[in-house]
């Protein structure tokens, strides 16, 4: 036994001795290619120190030297697109609104406001209120029957007035600054008079309006329509056309 741990000493060690020998032994250092991926290839460019790559056959019809992939595919695209010129492309515009397709031949009732024109004559030009006697006063000639009539018609009236002692050629245009108003009662939130808009419905004059009231019938509404051959009072849906100076009445729906 003695002899035996005598030899077990000295092997253990050498056994220790080597093992350390190894633990303390360094390597040189390996340089290891890192290869660069198609992402960041595409976002940097190449490395400065990359090997060329043989071109390769892409399925987006370029040539493809930086791997292949959907990112090379893409970086390629881009390159592309860069390099080619295009056209100028015409922008439409929307136009203006059309003037409401009534004013040729509408009739002009107290509460319209014209714009009358007398060219060369900046004293006679000016915005004139057809008052609640149905005509207008102008410097010179004094009130013009306006009731009844259409715009054009106004200017004929109105030449033949300055014709007649004050100016020898006259040239006279007018045109509807402002429509008298509507009115509006009933089952809505804000009952009352409003201006008129070119082109409004029933159902626009009840938003103008606020809206219906909790009690409001929804489906039709009163309208009171004034014109040369007397008054009209009629009940019509929601989309019946509005003029100028009618009055739309809102009923009360009874469940």
């Amino acid at each position: 036994m003695r002899v035996a741990r005598a030899f077990q000493l000295p092997i253990t060690a050498i056994m220790t001795a080597l093992a350390l020998s190894g633990c303390m032994r360094t390597t040189d250092p390996v340089a290891m290619a890192q290869p660069q991926s198609d992402l960041d290839s595409f976002a940097y460019g190449r490395p400065y120190a990359q090997a060329p790559q043989a071109a390769v056959s892409s399925p987006y019809g370029v040539a493809d030297s930086g791997g292949g992939g959907a990112i090379s595919a893409l970086r390629d695209s881009f390159a592309a697109v860069s390099e080619r010129s295009y056209a100028a492309t015409p922008v439409a515009y929307a136009t203006a609104p059309r003037p409401a397709v009534h004013d040729a031949a509408y009739k002009l009732d107290a509460g319209d406001k014209l714009r009358v024109v007398v060219y060369g004559q900046e004293g006679l030009t000016n915005t004139y209120a057809i008052d609640a006697g149905g005509a207008i006063t102008m410097p010179l000639i004094g009130a013009v029957p306006a009731r009844g009539r259409t715009p054009a018609g106004l200017a004929s009236e109105i030449t033949g007035k300055l014709r007649n002692g004050y100016i020898r050629e006259p040239s006279v245009a007018v045109e509807i600054e402002s429509y008298r108003p509507f009115f509006i009662l009933g089952e809505v939130a804000a009952p009352g008079q409003y201006p008129y808009v070119p082109n409004m419905s029933v159902e626009s004059a009840v938003a103008i309006a606020g809206g219906f009231s909790p009690r409001a019938r929804r489906d039709s509404v009163t309208l009171t329509h004034t014109d040369g051959a007397g008054s009209m009072r009629v009940v019509v849906p929601l989309g019946t056309a509005l003029s100028p100076g009618d009055t739309v009445q809102v009923g009360e729906r009874w469940f």
